[in-house]
Formats: C-alpha cells, structure tokens, sequence
C-alpha cells in the first residue's frame, strides 16, 4: 500500500474505504468487523463516512462493529462528513432537503458522530457541502471549538470549487488538508475546470468518490464503451483487463496524487483497487483514456 502524509501529523492510506451504501452491503457488526479487517491487512487503514449516509444509520452500523474490538480504532484514519439534511426516519425533525454549515450544527454533528462511530475522536471532519448562505466564520468557530476539546483533529471540505476552498481557508487559523470531490475516467470536469490545478499549487491532496463513476463505468452506451476499449487496450501491457483495476490505475497516475474511495462491501473488489497500486500509466496512456471520454482528440 501507498501512502499519502497530508500533514505532519496525518497521514491517509492511498486507498479509502468507503461506507456510503453501508447499509445495502446487509452485514452483521461481525462480518463488518471482518471487512475492515481485512482492509487493514491490505494496507487500507482510512475510512470515509458521513452523518447523512444511510438516512443517518450508517455510521452508527460501523460503530457497533469497531464495539466488538476497540483497540482497532487506533489503527485507522476515521473520516466523516456533516451538513446535508434530508428528511429521515432516525431525525424525524428534519422536515426539508437542506444545507446546514451553522455553528450549532457542526458541533452537534461532529458529537453524534463521534457517538455513532463509537469513537473519542475525528481524524478528520469535513463540510459535505457548502450551503451558498454559509458563514465561513461560523464553521471557523465550530472548527477551532472542536479542534480545542480534542474532538477533531484535522479539517477539510468536500465538493467544494477553488474559490470557496479558498474563501473559507481565508477565515481559518487550521488547514485545510483535503477536499472531497467527484473525479473518474467519465467524470472529467476536475482535470479541466481549474480543481486539480488548485490543489496541486497548494500542495492538498483530494479525495474521489464515485472513482467508477457509480458503477457507469460498466455500462454499455456509447462513451463507456469507449473508455472501456481504451483502457483494456493499455491494459493488455499490463496484463490487466478488469475495468475497475484500470480506472483507479488512471485515477492513481495523476499527478495530483488522487485517493480513489473504494466504494464496494466486496473484498475481492477491494483486492482489484489494490492491485491498480501495480500499473502505472504513462502520460501518452493517460491521455489516450482522457480522448475517449470527451469523445474528440486533444488540440
């Protein structure tokens, strides 16, 4: 396994777990613990949650697995997210489909899940989504509030432009040390529209979810076919004809040193993201995929 040292104090496996369609993979707390466990033994100790996953139960899932053996919590980067409301079974007081970056929610976030995850402390919290009526210097305050009880170590945002990362890291005295954002062979719109640009003239690494593009990557329409032939065509160098295998290999020869977040329940699927770790793509093979999902050649 890889790693990535975002901080001096920080440090994320090149390979993120990720738990948004916990609740679908239907595992017992013991066969949850069992997952983790054997992503660990792959090298993969970073987990990627958030307050809003599985009507808000899915963290409280994982929790009750990390119950069953609480010395591995020491051993793993725990990542979760606060601030999209909708409405749900488990907080039937939330009425509407919204944003919430106040001081007040933040703070009651990063506590409950703190108490879902069964956990003493956040490796890292970040903002899901920046509503457009945050006030930056309420998520300063809520940041530095949680940092100081030892709540949250680290900060970062998710889904957010160059221009609000930067607004808000303008109102923080802590860094910023990821944004989270949508990044895969059919989801191009990062590498053209300044994102990756902006985080690799601050030296930040990003997180991708939906590296498969939510499982497009399979389809059978026009651009996925393509992309798929290009990479199997690469492949064939390397051996490798599985999809999943070649896009996170893509993903992982970026230079902005991309973290691609796994989001199966399958270890075998776990075990295909850790093998792109071995294939590394030239800039000319990279840029021949890129070709095939925006569907016209380069100037």
């Amino acid at each position: 396994m890889q790693y990535i040292q975002l901080t001096p104090t920080l440090r994320f496996s090149r390979l993120i777990q990720g738990f948004w369609r916990l609740n679908e993979w239907q595992k017992t707390p013991q066969e949850l613990l069992r997952f983790v466990q054997q992503g660990l033994e792959l090298g993969i100790d970073t987990l990627d949650h958030a307050a809003c996953y599985g009507g808000f139960t899915s963290e409280g899932q994982f929790g009750k697995a990390l119950a069953l053996d609480k010395s591995l919590r020491e051993k793993l980067t725990l990542v979760t997210k606060c601030g999209i409301l909708y409405p749900n079974q488990t907080l039937p007081a939330i009425k509407t489909h919204h944003y919430d970056n106040s001081y007040e929610h933040i703070v009651w976030s990063a506590e409950r899940s703190l108490q879902q995850l069964n956990s003493d402390y956040l490796d890292v919290l970040l903002i899901h989504r920046l509503s457009p009526c945050a006030d930056p210097e309420q998520i300063a305050r809520a940041f530095e509030n949680l940092h100081q009880a030892g709540k949250v170590r680290h900060f970062g945002v998710s889904n957010y432009t160059p221009a609000k990362f930067s607004m808000l890291q303008s109102y923080l005295s802590l860094p910023l040390v990821t944004n989270q954002i949508e990044i895969s062979p059919l989801q191009l719109a990062p590498f053209d529209d300044g994102s990756l640009d902006f985080l690799l003239e601050k030296r930040i690494r990003p997180m991708a979810w939906s590296p498969l593009a939510g499982g497009k990557m399979f389809n059978q329409d026009e651009r996925s076919l393509r992309v798929a032939k290009a990479l199997r065509t690469i492949g064939e160098k390397y051996g490798e004809q599985r999809l999943d295998v070649l896009s996170y290999a893509w993903l992982l020869a970026h230079p902005a040193k991309i973290m691609p977040i796994i989001g199966s329940g399958q270890i075998t699927r776990v075990e295909n993201a850790v093998r792109a770790l071995d294939i590394a793509f030239s800039e000319e093979e990279w840029i021949n995929v890129y070709v095939a999902s925006q569907g016209y050649d380069i100037p």
